[in-house]
């Protein structure tokens, strides 16, 4: 399976759980609101992939059966292929976050929110909005 990474977008309740991106010329997307994820290690699904990234930055443990909407996207930048989740959990669940040593803090927000923000990751508001669409 040939894929560079992953994101989920987290629901606690009716919020989702979002991070403020580091603020480095350096990285994509910087100073901007973005979802758990990232990178693929060697010989990680999707799933393994995703799960591993929102433990490290939220310190968050779920299983790949609470995953939902997997749907692969083709990226430019990195060239290749990024999947997307989505995955709901009981309000309350935010009591759980460890917040890792990536980002600037977290929050929680409406989606219909994050899709209207002007400082949100575009892709990722469309992605959300493609999968909020399908729930109805």
């Amino acid at each position: 399976m040939d894929f560079h990474g992953a994101k989920v977008a987290v629901f606690i309740g009716d919020q989702l759980l979002i991070a403020l991106r580091d603020d480095f010329a350096h990285i994509p997307y910087p100073n901007r609101w973005d979802f758990a994820g990232g990178g693929r290690e060697p010989d990680e699904s999707p799933e393994q992939c995703v799960l591993r990234e929102l433990y490290e930055e939220f310190g968050l443990t779920l299983t790949a059966d609470q995953l939902l909407g997997k749907t692969g996207y083709e990226t430019q930048m990195p060239r290749g292929t990024a999947y997307f989740f989505a995955a709901h959990l009981p309000s309350g669940s935010e009591r759980g976050i460890r917040f890792g040593d990536e980002g600037q803090r977290w929050a929680l927000t409406s989606p219909t929110e994050y899709v209207t923000r002007e400082d949100a990751i575009p892709h990722l508001q469309r992605r959300l909005q493609v999968y909020l669409e399908r729930l109805g």
